[in-house]
């Protein structure tokens, strides 16, 4: 079979699942357990002998409510979120960021918490809140000495999860000492890659076989680019270990950053055989476009591994990215086309993905639609000015590489009927309409549903980026707002795209930015309130 045969096949066998719905992450999986988000405690009293343990307190209970069968959300997904939200990892965090949060983890409740010391005693309270209704699901206030520690929350872990036939030894049997505990919780919180390695490496002297060290110095070498140390620290994870997957992972991504890429196709294929998931099989697909030769025997090619991907998790714009941009690699320029389209359907403010698009219609002969499309990727991202990164040739490297854990994304879970069913405007129509109201009853969250249907139907519908601008404004998202707001404006040019953007600029601190759209807006319309408003709070700073 041809390589345009296979790429028409993907192509017809994803238009025809694509007209009916797109799946969730989970979907193949069975339905999956509510998940819960366990945030830093709060240390009450700011006792300077308890400051590690506000994170502490989060790690070690989600640990033990995953022991229990719950579903916590770990470390590394709440980590992904406050760097989303730009929240700093050790700020207190009021009511309204924690269920910001827990919305961008899927979480279904949160855990908040306190603890302080009391003489020789330490006490620790913990409330549990449903994300849905906002009502409080459970209230555990437990004391202990200090050297009781894992049992106090492994008593509290047993007031929020379900009924379970795990032992207290089992539990117990998961923890380090407590003195070890410390150190890799300190390690966690170090400001600098210096101190963190060395608390992580006391800790690992103390307990050579916690592995949870193990892989936090693999973050710590690998945010600094060392992969050499990155992998050594993963590889002495044995097969056995609680964590081994997730260091298998991670020797993958340094392999793959070192070039290895036979061992990093071996790791990662390895991970498929055990249980097959869409990172890994995106990642399957990295190896092999980067490695530009022929597949080996057994091997697919990327295309190959990024399709999977796609069936695995349809609703991810960076598996059908890759897809599209290992298609245009391959000069499948069609079969390209078709999944750029799906990439800036799933996500409109991706700029790679619009300037390859605009290149792989300018070689299917659409002048007009290329020069949109470029158009657009330059508003998006000043890469893409005139004189950068080679002009009109598609980069090299941007293909994506995932992670092992990743946030949930915004899938377009309605059933969508086909354009000879349903006109695919009015459609959009509908669902801005709603997205609009619940966006005046700031229900936030089922707005921004409503408005991605939008606009998947109708992609330049320059309302529905404004009010995806206002609602991530409304909600601390600030880039996104930028980038939704650009893409309004580059649909249709209004006063109050304009004002709205220049509040999410004086909201990044970029002043001159927001009085140059303040400007723009009164420009368009003399009246706007917005604008007005806007260009006093500039003023007052």
């Amino acid at each position: 079979m041809s390589g345009s045969e296979r790429a028409s096949r993907r192509l017809c066998a994803f238009a025809l699942f694509a007209s009916f719905a797109f799946l969730s992450p989970r979907a193949s999986f069975g339905e999956p357990l509510p998940r819960i988000l366990v945030v830093p405690f709060e240390n009450v009293a700011r006792d300077a002998r308890i400051f590690w343990l506000t994170e502490g307190a989060a790690v070690v209970l989600a640990d033990d409510l995953n022991m229990l069968g719950a579903s916590a959300i770990t470390r590394g997904e709440r980590h992904q979120a406050f760097e989303k939200l730009q929240v700093p990892p050790a700020a207190t965090l009021t009511d309204a960021t924690v269920i910001r949060i827990g919305q961008l983890v899927g979480a279904a409740q949160v855990v908040v918490g306190s603890l302080q010391l009391d003489g020789e005693s330490i006490v620790i309270r913990a409330r549990s809140i449903a994300l849905d209704t906002g009502r409080l699901a459970a209230d555990v206030t437990d004391r202990g000495e200090p050297s009781e520690l894992f049992k106090i929350f492994e008593r509290i872990a047993r007031k929020i999860a379900p009924p379970s036939p795990k032992t207290s030894e089992e539990i117990e049997s998961r923890h380090p000492p407590l003195d070890v505990f410390e150190d890799y919780i300190k390690g966690l919180l170090a400001e600098t890659p210096a101190t963190a390695i060395k608390y992580l490496t006391t800790a690992l002297s103390g307990e050579p076989s916690f592995d949870p060290a193990r892989l936090a110095l693999w973050d710590v070498y690998a945010d600094q680019g060392d992969h050499e140390h990155a992998l050594a620290a993963v590889l002495r994870v044995p097969e056995e270990s609680p964590v081994a997957r997730e260091a298998r992972f991670r020797a993958g991504l340094s392999q793959l950053q070192l070039k290895k890429y036979d061992d990093a196709f071996a790791t990662f294929k390895a991970l498929l055989d055990a249980a097959p998931t869409a990172t890994v099989l995106n990642n399957l697909g990295i190896v092999q476009l980067r490695r530009g030769a022929l597949p080996q025997a057994g091997q697919g090619t990327a295309a190959y591994y990024f399709n999977k991907a796609v069936e695995a998790d349809a609703g991810d714009p960076d598996y059908v990215f890759n897809l599209g941009y290992a298609d245009w690699q391959d000069r499948d320029t069609q079969a390209a086309i078709y999944w750029l389209r799906e990439a800036v359907r799933r996500n409109p403010a991706d700029a790679d993905a619009h300037f390859v698009l605009g290149t792989a219609l300018a070689a299917g002969g659409d002048a007009a639609g290329s020069t949109r499309e470029r158009d657009l990727a330059r508003r998006l991202s000043s890469e893409y000015e005139p004189g950068k990164r080679g002009g009109d040739a598609v980069p090299k490297g941007l293909e994506r590489v995932k992670n092992e854990v990743e946030l949930p994304h915004a899938g377009i879970e309605a059933r969508l009927a086909s354009s000879e069913q349903r006109d695919q405007e009015e459609l959009a129509t509908f669902y801005l309409d709603r997205g609009r109201r619940l966006y005046q009853d700031e229900q936030d969250r089922e707005a921004i549903v409503e408005l991605n249907r939008a606009t998947y139907l109708s992609p330049y519908r320059a309302e529905a980026h404004v009010l995806l601008g206002r609602i991530y404004l409304r909600n601390g998202r600030v880039q996104e707002a930028i980038g939704a707001l650009k893409i309004a404006l580059w649909s249709t040019e209004t006063a109050e795209a304009h004002a709205v953007l220049g509040e999410a600029y004086r909201q990044a601190k970029d002043v001159a930015a927001a009085r140059a759209e303040a400007q723009q807006a009164l420009a368009l319309d003399p009246n706007s309130a917005d604008a007005k408003q806007l260009l006093a709070r500039l003023d007052v700073r």
